[in-house]
């Protein structure tokens, strides 16, 4: 059973992304840059929100703060993606699968088009179980291609809370093993690429991960890692958020008819529940630190504010909240 600490993340699953655990413990066959890996992961997206297999280059921009993406730097890195397999390659015993990303990727007038390979639909589509889900807020933080690798796998060993990998597999799983400098020198790669991700995934995830070395003589020959798990809570979803500005908003709209009503102690707790009203109508304009269920609780008060404020100013209920409290 996986360890727990006390970190807690937002998560927006309306924006973010699921992989298999496979796929997400998958070694590519090259080394990705960070710009790659957003681009791989917004096709993901894209085709998960939707079923389509295309996505405009602004909207990609936008997602990752990237700027200006350039038409040379996309056909770049489209060509490294098509050219791109994964193997399922279990680090510990050596055996492998390998399967390739994509049968084609077009880009024409600012729109990406794209074919996923047969073999890797499973691996993105129809996930009911053994899959990771990763917020856009989350992943967008990291400035490193390894914090994105490291997180993945880790989170694609849900359930442990260690793993003793060799200098070698920890270096294939990072794209490296070719690398002469990390290959002779393991401060190096330890400084570069492990210290690296392991520093980004604490500040900006829900895991705190630290490790340990295993030597031989003098001379490191494996890692083991240790990871805790915080909470993960859901974040409102844009039908409760649309909900409760309806309410909040139609209340705020009356206010004249509220605070004019004749009987001093009803008009008092009329004005109460207005000012409680604009401190919800503030949140609801920042959605972006509302959870699920905090959404849900100021849903039901909310409704329960606008009865009371029709009941002390003797109007008759709107046709729209019996709706909603039938939904």
């Amino acid at each position: 059973m996986a360890r727990k600490n006390d970190k807690q993340l937002l998560v927006f699953y309306e924006d973010s992304i699921k992989k298999s655990n496979e796929f997400s413990m998958a070694k590519l066959s090259s080394k990705l840059t960070l710009n790659q890996m957003q681009l791989l992961a917004y096709a993901i997206y894209s085709t998960q929100q939707n079923g389509k297999t295309e996505f405009i280059k602004a909207d990609f921009e936008k997602k990752f703060n990237l700027g200006e993406y350039r038409r040379e730097e996309a056909k770049q890195d489209s060509k490294k993606l098509f050219d791109l397999n994964f193997s399922l390659d279990d680090l510990e015993t050596g055996e492998f699968d390998f399967l390739h990303v994509f049968q084609r990727i077009n880009y024409k007038d600012g729109l990406f088009t794209f074919r996923w390979s047969e073999d890797i639909i499973p691996h993105i589509l129809d996930l009911k179980d053994r899959y990771i889900t990763n917020g856009f807020l989350t992943i967008a933080n990291f400035k490193s291609g390894f914090s994105w690798i490291l997180y993945d796998y880790l989170k694609g060993n849900y359930g442990y809370w260690r793993k003793v990998l060799s200098k070698e597999s920890l270096m294939k799983l990072f794209c490296v093993e070719d690398k002469k400098t990390y290959q002779n020198n393991t401060g190096r790669f330890r400084q570069a690429v492990l210290d690296v991700a392991i520093d980004e995934i604490n500040q900006f995830t829900e895991l705190e991960v630290n490790y340990t070395v295993e030597r031989e003589g003098r001379a490191i020959v494996a890692f083991k890692i240790t990871w805790s798990t915080g909470e993960t809570v859901k974040s409102a979803t844009d039908k409760q958020v649309k909900e409760l500005k309806t309410i909040v908003e139609t209340i705020e709209n009356d206010y004249l008819e509220f605070i004019n009503i004749n009987n001093e102690a009803d008009r008092q707790r009329a004005i109460n529940i207005l000012k409680e009203n604009r401190d919800v109508l503030r949140i609801v304009q920042e959605p972006i630190s509302i959870t699920y269920k905090k959404a849900d609780l100021l849903i039901r008060q909310a409704n329960q504010n606008i009865k009371q404020l029709h009941y002390l100013a003797n109007k008759p209920e709107s046709p729209y909240y019996n709706w909603l409290e039938e939904e």
